[in-house]
């Protein structure tokens, strides 16, 4: 377009000048009035490469048509130029601008002649006219072509940007979701080692201390309160086995500052404007419970990350009459909860909602999600405080607790029947 305006401008100023001199205008005079538009114009294709302000490009623009109508005055002929002119208007101006730019200099094109040569045709006037409107409308044409090219080239470069961070939160999701499975892989053996060996040795070591207690015999005595050491020290050994399995995050100040530290990561990482509510009854919760509902939070909060779009997100733990309740509500852009549904019935659904659910089963809590597009999503965890142990971990600690009565008969004296059945004294009551 630029290169093919240097040539526009130095073909109608060559022929201008040419039809000037042809019609008895001094060949200095047009040749003057022809450089003068050429410089001008030159000048402008400089301006660019000094100064970006729009209003230059305008003023420029305001210029050259001085240095046009100085022209005209010199030669009608160099009303030629007046095409040039109105590709210009059409170019820099705004469209009402444009327009005025364009009838003033079509009053000059119709005015010239008349003042040269005392009157004008028809053709002189329909001929500019056409030419004028055919002008102006390709430069509108064109830019509305550079701005559809701009408006292509951000969506472009908006919609590369954004699979990069689609791709970047999907590897934090997938990376969130294997510390997820692996911790809830140590949580669940921590639980077990909790539930079935701790039990045990905690019962061992009663029984014995019991035992030893009861017995008239110095060395079975003396036996059986090495036993009560021994199993002491292995019971040390699995509490410090079952905490180091914890997970890491739930050190220090137990869940609240857990989740208060992932929503101040978050909001760095992310720019989610977040906030967390406590209710302050609420009293202190079991670890599976904690992990639970952290681990909840943690897969509802990436969901949020990748798929909501969300500006704000709130967090409130609440104390619900033996219940303890997660809500989270952003105000992303929502889903049709019964589409949702359907999937998760059919076993379509995001893998991240059914090991949730899942988790919470477990603990004998529910999940309930409320939303709807362009009106957020709101989640509600509810989750007992002190949850009923699952069937398997039922099993497993019962089985200690089954052999007491067998191990009490086979320690107590005969002529002592009920003593075993004395609970131990506090003061060697140990609780896993």
């Amino acid at each position: 377009m630029e290169i093919g305006q240097h040539v526009i401008a130095a073909g109608l100023a060559a022929i201008g000048a040419i039809r000037a001199v042809a019609a008895g205008t001094p060949i200095a005079a047009a040749i003057i009035a022809g450089v003068a538009i050429l410089a001008w114009h030159t000048a402008g294709a400089l301006l660019p490469l000094r100064s970006r302000a729009r209003s230059a490009a305008i003023w420029w623009l305001v210029g050259f048509g001085a240095v046009w109508i100085a022209a005209v005055a010199v030669s009608p002929e160099f009303v030629w130029v007046a095409f040039l002119l109105w590709l210009l208007a059409g170019h820099l101006l705004p469209l009402r601008w444009g327009l005025v730019f364009s009838g003033v200099v079509f009053a000059v094109v119709v005015v010239g002649p008349i003042v040269h040569h005392g009157g004008t045709s028809y053709a002189n006037i329909f001929g500019p006219l056409i030419g004028g409107v055919f002008a102006f409308g390709i430069s509108r044409g064109y830019l509305q072509l550079l701005r559809d090219a701009a408006e292509r080239e951000r969506l472009l470069s908006s919609l590369t940007r954004a699979q990069h961070e689609m791709a970047d939160l999907q590897d934090e999701l997938a990376l969130a979701q294997r510390e997820a499975g692996a911790i809830a892989e140590r949580t669940r053996i921590s639980r077990d080692i909790h539930d079935t060996v701790a039990q045990g040795l905690s019962s061992i070591r009663l029984l014995a201390h019991a035992g030893a207690a009861r017995s008239t015999d110095a060395e079975a005595a003396r036996t059986l309160s090495q036993l009560e050491d021994l199993a002491g020290d292995s019971l040390g050994d699995v509490r410090r086995i079952v905490a180091a399995l914890a997970p890491a995050e739930l050190d220090g100040n137990g869940l609240a500052e857990a989740l208060k530290r992932m929503l101040d990561r978050t909001q760095q990482e992310a720019g989610l404007r977040t906030e967390l509510h406590v209710d302050e009854s609420l009293p202190t919760l079991p670890t599976a419970v904690e992990v639970a509902l952290l681990r909840t939070a943690q897969s509802a909060l990436a969901n949020v990350r990748l798929h909501a779009g969300a500006s704000r997100v709130v967090i409130s733990l609440i104390d619900d009459e033996g219940s303890v309740r997660l809500d989270m509500i952003d105000d992303g852009v929502g889903f049709d909860v019964s589409t949702w549904e359907r999937d998760r019935e059919s076993g379509s659904s995001s893998y991240g909602l059914r090991f949730i659910r899942a988790r919470l089963r477990e603990l004998g809590g529910g999940l309930d999600i409320e939303s709807a597009p362009g009106e957020g999503t709101a989640i509600s965890v509810s989750v007992p405080i002190h949850p009923e142990q699952t069937p398997r971990a039922s099993g497993l600690a019962a089985a200690p607790a089954s052999a007491r009565p067998a191990s009490a008969a086979q320690t107590a004296s005969p002529a002592q029947p009920d003593s075993a059945a004395q609970p131990a004294s506090p003061e060697t009551k140990e609780t896993p």
